[in-house]
């Protein structure tokens, strides 16, 4: 079976599934990228893709979209990511071939999204083209994606449970232990842009009320943005400076490194994060992952108590001048919780760790792909309870 993906580009957050995919369908696999890579779409990625044996750049010449376009119209399944990728998609849905369609949620700020001209356009081609009685599924990467398109419409019990699958490394447990065990000081991360709907305020603000409680922490706070200046000036602010620290990005081999070194990861986006593939890489390094409730990997990964706490998502219009109190309060709750219960935490970190490598794996994932296709084409529905290509 030939399987084709389309997509932007190929970065750190679609790679580890491509490479399993290769081998999976024994090289019987192509990732075509749309776009050429640049500093805003790479996602943060330092590592170079372009070796890789599946990759056709459809951006780099005439000849290159002409093969990626004949592939649409032969392979037994291909799979469209984005805006770039519909000329592929429409030619390939005339002929009523197997197909699924991935993305995150379209209506990340309400109905509003629908006059964005990307939205819109991907509409209209759906109810216009006849896409819903054509063979095309949906992959999606949030657990927000189905019920957004529950209200267009689109894609109607054809949705299935997908995300973005980074790397999990199988440490012994030696250094598993290393990770989760409880020193005299709890280390918390903080790893993002500084950007408004990143809400960097949030961990500044639950520093300030731990080290009120005499609690013993470190706050590491990763990353570069707009808001730093700002957050550096609330930490002197609030007198925090002694137990918040600010760190320059890394590339991303020194930051799993990193969260391998911390207890508890913080998770403060709000609804306009898509999926947030930190979360994946926090809980394969060992961390309790304490996210808000409107990311779009939240509700998938995160099983209350187990692997982590959710707290209730910053409204879109807080920040620094008005911070969102009452996720401010639910954010300390559970990470005071953690605190105060050590033993538990340790558990829930091995949840995390567990749930990674036997779920969300990119090997395990990829494989499961491959059943949902084998699946679709024998007139057969996901074989999937839950997780990864289960029926969202």
């Amino acid at each position: 079976m030939k399987l084709v993906i389309y997509s932007i580009i190929l970065n750190n957050h679609q790679a580890c599934v491509a490479d399993e995919l290769w081998e999976l369908t024994n090289h019987s696999y192509c990732f075509v990228e749309l776009v050429k890579p640049n500093d805003s779409n790479k996602k943060g990625g330092t590592k170079n893709y372009r070796n890789r044996p599946y990759l056709l750049c459809a951006w780099e010449s005439d000849e290159s979209y002409c093969k990626a376009m004949k592939l649409a119209m032969t392979a037994e399944c291909c799979i469209f990511s984005g805006l770039p990728a519909l000329p592929f998609e429409k030619a390939r849905l005339k002929k009523g071939l197997l197909s699924f369609d991935m993305s995150e949620r379209w209506l990340k700020k309400g109905w509003i999204n629908l006059f964005s001209p990307t939205i819109l356009h991907m509409f209209l081609t759906y109810h216009f083209g006849g896409w819903k009685h054509k063979p095309l599924y949906k992959l999606c990467c949030s657990a927000f994606a189905a019920e957004d398109q529950f209200k267009l419409f689109t894609f109607r019990d054809k949705c299935y449970k997908w995300g973005y699958f980074t790397s999990v490394n199988n440490f012994d447990d030696e250094v598993i232990q290393e990770s989760i065990s409880s020193g005299s000081s709890i280390k918390l991360m903080w790893c993002a842009r500084f950007l408004t709907w990143k809400h960097p305020e949030l961990p500044v603000l639950m520093a300030h009320r731990l080290k009120q409680k005499g609690l013993n922490f470190i706050l590491d706070m990763y990353g570069e943005g707009k808001l730093k200046n700002s957050s550096i000036k609330l930490v002197k602010k609030l007198g925090v400076d002694d137990v918040v620290r600010f760190i320059d990005n890394k590339p991303n081999d020194e930051l799993i490194a990193d969260m391998r070194k911390h207890n508890i990861f913080i998770f403060t986006s709000d609804r306009n994060e898509g999926w947030g593939a930190v979360a994946n890489e926090s809980m394969a390094a060992g961390c309790v992952l304490v996210a808000s409730d409107d990311i779009g990997s939240t509700p998938y990964l995160i099983d209350a108590g187990k692997t982590g706490f959710s707290f209730r998502s910053p409204v879109s219009s807080s920040g620094f001048d008005n911070p969102d109190i009452n996720a401010l309060d639910d954010l300390c709750q559970k990470v005071e919780w953690l605190f105060k219960n050590p033993d538990q935490r340790r558990k829930m970190a091995y949840y995390s760790i567990s749930k990674m490598r036997l779920e969300y794996s990119p090997r395990i994932v990829a494989a499961r792909l491959l059943q949902l296709i084998e699946n679709l084409r024998s007139g057969k529905d996901s074989p999937y309870e839950d997780g990864p290509c289960s029926k969202a």
